[in-house]
């Protein structure tokens, strides 16, 4: 009945376990249809402080193209949850930084490996400031901002951390990019910094982005964008310069309260933000290049929603409040099933959840690695692989090995010709050419000018035979004519 603050809401990524956070320190650990599995608590650095202040974690998903915006659909609520992966304790004194979270579940100071098992602590980082927020990068450190104004990164390899920058205001909040690059920084003058920790072919600009009139608690950095949201009651969308994108504003409605947290999709073309008794969703829209508002989700009696967590595979989200309440939604554009044998679900315009519907069987998650729209999935090959369209690309998959490839393939009128025959590459025929498909790989492997389009005809072999250098060994042997063959190395 009172106030019991969700602190910290995190999916693992291989889309497995729920972590919630509460306000009593306590992490509990929810399987991906919100059933409670285990739960631990956490303790400070020093046994004679005891007053902690668990600190709130943003994160991120994703977006969609030219269609409305996902639907976030109520689930059963998954009872009352309370914990986050990504987490720290602070006291008064010295700060330890408790958790981040990884596949397996391993944080900066606890690691669990499944449901029940013990946990150990295995880091733990001293700081003079209190750590106010953190995020835990897929392709790099733990970053963590403090009150003091500094962002600074921790190894759990090394159990050391540094100081990334420093400014003179305090951190309110973090967000990463949907590649795990980079990420945001939020502060209390309103200042929004840009930083990427790995290199990224894509970056943009490090350093101030932009200046927001409030301090930014919600957070997001989507595609080619940032969403910075606080107490005025106003959306804003950043460009990549910093200049005004776009501004929604909701200071004349009575019923809107403080923003306080945001989190994008996996994808980066859709983010969530949290109020009173509301979860608002924007989304991109490719035709139009602008940003469009889905219909608010209503909870009355909520209350502030402290928390979110967007699902790795884009399916759920998770809502936490200040009085203690954790909801599931469900974040899907469309379901179709494919012959009666596998269940597709878009979950965003560019990504797509195909699983079987054999009981017990895991599916894929197929997604455009440049945010086309996906237009088109089919299951071919008995039921072994996959091919998707976008306007640009071409998708193909090996679903028993979880290898999927987007490679770009110009509009062909659909006329191609798939064969699966050779389980490491898939041959495509079209208008008398031959591509080569390595499964996993996102190039075009070879192309040749043929007229024999007989697979039977043709030899494919990709590292077989190994040679003594463990170099590649990549060749295909096809006929130029009835009278010559040709072999060619695509090493």
């Amino acid at each position: 009945d009172g106030a019991a603050k969700i602190c910290a809401i995190a999916w693992a990524p291989n889309n497995v376990k729920l972590a919630v956070c509460t306000s009593d320190r306590v992490i509990s650990l929810f399987d991906d249809s919100g059933e409670k599995k285990d739960k631990f608590s956490t303790k400070p650095v020093d046994p004679k402080h005891r007053v902690l202040l668990p600190v709130r974690v943003i994160r991120t998903y994703a977006n969609y193209k030219s269609v409305p915006g996902p639907r976030i659909e109520p689930r059963p609520p998954a009872q009352k949850s309370d914990t986050l992966p990504l987490d720290h304790q602070v006291t008064d004194k010295p700060v330890k930084c408790d958790f981040g979270a990884g596949s397996e579940w391993s944080y900066a100071v606890i690691h669990n490996g499944s449901m029940g098992e013990k946990k150990v602590i295995c880091n733990k980082f001293v700081q003079r400031s209190a750590v106010t927020c953190l995020v835990w990068l897929s392709e790099g450190p733990i970053v963590f901002g403090q009150a003091d104004g500094k962002v600074r990164a921790a190894s759990h390899k090394t159990n050391k951390s540094q100081t990334l920058y420093a400014t003179e205001s305090y951190v309110v909040a973090l967000a990463a990019n949907s590649r795990g690059t980079g990420f945001l920084s939020g502060h209390a003058d309103g200042t929004i910094v840009r930083y990427y920790v790995t290199e990224d072919g894509s970056a943009e600009t490090q350093g101030r982005v932009a200046t927001h009139p409030v301090p930014p608690f919600a957070l997001a950095w989507p595609l080619g964008h940032v969403l910075a949201a606080g107490c005025d009651k106003r959306v804003v969308v950043y460009g990549k310069d910093g200049h005004v994108s776009q501004q929604f504003d909701y200071s004349r409605d009575d019923t809107e309260k403080d923003m306080g947290v945001a989190c994008c999709s996996p994808s980066g073309q859709a983010v969530a933000v949290g109020s009173f008794d509301r979860v608002r969703v924007f989304s991109w829209s490719p035709r139009k290049a602008l940003w469009e508002e889905s219909r608010p989700v209503e909870i009355r009696h909520l209350y502030s929603i402290t928390a979110l967590g967007w699902k790795k595979d884009g399916s759920r989200v998770a809502c936490g409040s200040l009085c203690g309440a954790v909801q599931l939604f469900e974040s899907v554009l469309k379901r179709s099933v494919w012959k009666g044998k596998f269940e597709l679900t878009y979950v965003g315009p560019s990504q797509v959840l195909v699983k079987p519907l054999a009981p017990g069987s895991r599916g894929v998650s197929l997604k455009s690695q440049y945010g086309y729209e996906i237009e088109d999935v089919r299951i071919m090959g008995q039921d072994s692989f996959l091919v998707a369209r976008t306007s640009e690309t071409l998708l193909l998959g090996d679903l028993n090995r979880n290898l999927l490839s987007e490679v770009t393939w110009p509009h062909s009128g659909n006329n191609e010709k798939f064969y699966f025959d050779n389980p490491t590459v898939c041959l495509v025929f079209n208008a008398g050419e031959l591509s080569l498909v390595e499964y996993g790989d996102n190039d075009i492997l070879g192309s040749v000018r043929t007229e024999f389009m007989n697979p039977h005809q043709i030899s494919v072999r990709l590292n077989e035979r190994r040679l003594k250098s463990s170099e590649d060994n990549k060749k295909l042997a096809y006929l130029l004519d009835l009278k010559t063959i040709c072999i060619g190395n695509y090493v």
